[in-house]
């Protein structure tokens, strides 16, 4: 869900210039260090009923080795953490360790309201140095990935049957057998099946790109990519559309607000939907049939090429108001490399990116799990070097694209329209954010 916060208000409230709001927190100590020596850190993260539970389960954990140190929750829903952050940060009650999202590291890093990690005595040494690249702006490490994943096409075996459709070679599939495959099994379900969904998030549009040789933003901060490649990212949904390969623009309109369950996909209707590698679980359980994983089409036919990374799912960042930094680096290296911390987190913030977390907890991976590991691993030598971070000004970017590609289906822009009207859209946010 998109931040009610737009740039500019953001900027201000890092600046103490507007009013402040408060997480949910818990009753207890607040925050600080005691005249007895013990000291209280805040924990903000956001996340469903099972998240919370495991996550109170790995402070608890925490806690009983390092009997000075009590953490203090402060849950929160998707929906609302942003905007919460943004306040409680402006009124210098930010939580210690924060939860966060690629797409704000460097609003928070770049404006002053993150700790550069490398300063905190972290361990570092058996941690995926891409993945710890992904974590860095502007030269400093504001935040350490707390697993890996990457978008893929899923693929609902129980509707391929149905469907009389063999699986595709994902090594060797081009956008054009993709569409007419799934233009295919559209065509077998006489308006009960649907072959693929539209690929039309940021992460699609930088695999696009990648396939270009392009890049949604660059190194230093601006935008990556010519218009005209972003058109034709427009034009290939629209022909997914056209043949019939994907729903009509009101159904996918309507099936983008559905639950998981109650989704095409979720539902036995949906052969192929994009998705993140981490979620292949969920995906299963509502379908109660085997999903597979399988790499993105590319141009020319071969998966070397096709713009496929890998993402953090989150990260663990500190806050830069933080009165016990020390404290908070120890609880961060804790659920960075603690093994037994790897035991109870698993994999439901991405694949550990610790090599010796990833090799203790993988005898007690479940099925998914397991086949997530093997093939982010499988696919690890195709893999494209990770995007730069998204700059400063760009965290309303995936809201942009969306609309666009909405646009693009409801015939209100031609594909050529929407990438020029995307592309002024999202200079005018980077550059909002420099004044």
């Amino acid at each position: 869900m998109k931040s009610t916060i737009n740039r500019r208000q953001f900027g201000q409230l890092l600046l103490g210039t507007a009013a402040v709001g408060l997480f949910a927190t818990a009753c207890g100590a607040e925050p600080g260090t005691s005249a007895d020596g013990s000291t209280t850190l805040s924990f903000a993260w956001w996340g469903n009923d099972f998240l919370n539970a495991q996550t109170n389960e790995v402070t608890a954990a925490f806690e009983a080795e390092n009997s000075t140190v009590t953490i203090h929750p402060r849950p929160g829903e998707w929906g609302s953490y942003w905007d919460k952050l943004a306040t409680v940060t402006a009124g210098k009650d930010s939580p210690d360790v924060i939860q966060m999202d690629q797409k704000y590291i460097a609003e928070y890093g770049g404006r002053g309201a993150l700790m550069d990690l490398s300063t905190l005595g972290v361990d570092t040494s058996k941690i995926d140095k891409e993945a710890l690249a992904t974590g860095q702006y502007s030269g400093k490490q504001y935040g350490f990935s707390t697993g890996q994943n990457a978008l893929v096409v899923m693929a609902n075996t129980a509707v391929f049957k149905e469907a009389g459709v063999e699986l595709p070679d994902d090594l060797t599939w081009t956008w054009d057998d993709y569409t007419k495959l799934a233009a295919t099994i559209s065509g077998a379900g006489k308006g009960t099946l649907y072959g693929a969904s539209y690929g039309n998030n940021e992460s699609s549009l930088i695999i696009w790109l990648g396939q270009h040789g392009e890049q949604l933003y660059t190194a230093d901060g601006e935008l990556g990519f010519k218009e005209e490649t972003a058109a034709k990212f427009w034009e290939q949904l629209k022909l997914q559309r056209d043949n019939g390969a994907s729903p009509p623009a009101s159904i996918q309109s309507e099936d983008s607000s559905a639950s998981l369950e109650n989704s095409l996909f979720g539902t036995n209707r949906l052969a192929m939907g994009w998705s993140w590698t981490n979620q292949l679980a969920s995906l299963e359980s509502a379908t109660g049939s085997e999903v597979k994983m399988l790499r993105a089409p590319s141009l020319d036919g071969s998966a070397a090429d096709n713009g496929m990374y890998f993402k953090p799912t989150m990260y663990w960042s500190v806050s830069s108001q933080s009165k016990n930094p020390e404290a908070a680096g120890k609880f961060v290296d804790y659920l960075l490399n603690n093994v037994d911390a790897g035991k109870i987190l698993m994999t439901d913030r991405g694949i550990p990116t610790n090599s010796e977390v990833l090799a203790a907890i993988t005898p007690a991976l479940k099925p998914a799990d397991t086949a997530v590991v093997k093939f982010l691993a499988d696919i690890k030598p195709d893999i494209n070097q990770a995007p730069p971070i998204p700059p400063v000004g760009a965290s309303g970017i995936q809201e942009a694209i969306i609309r666009a590609t909405t646009d693009v289906l409801f015939d209100r822009l031609t594909p050529e329209q929407a990438a020029a009207a995307f592309t002024t859209e999202a200079q005018a946010m980077l550059d909002s954010a420099r004044k």
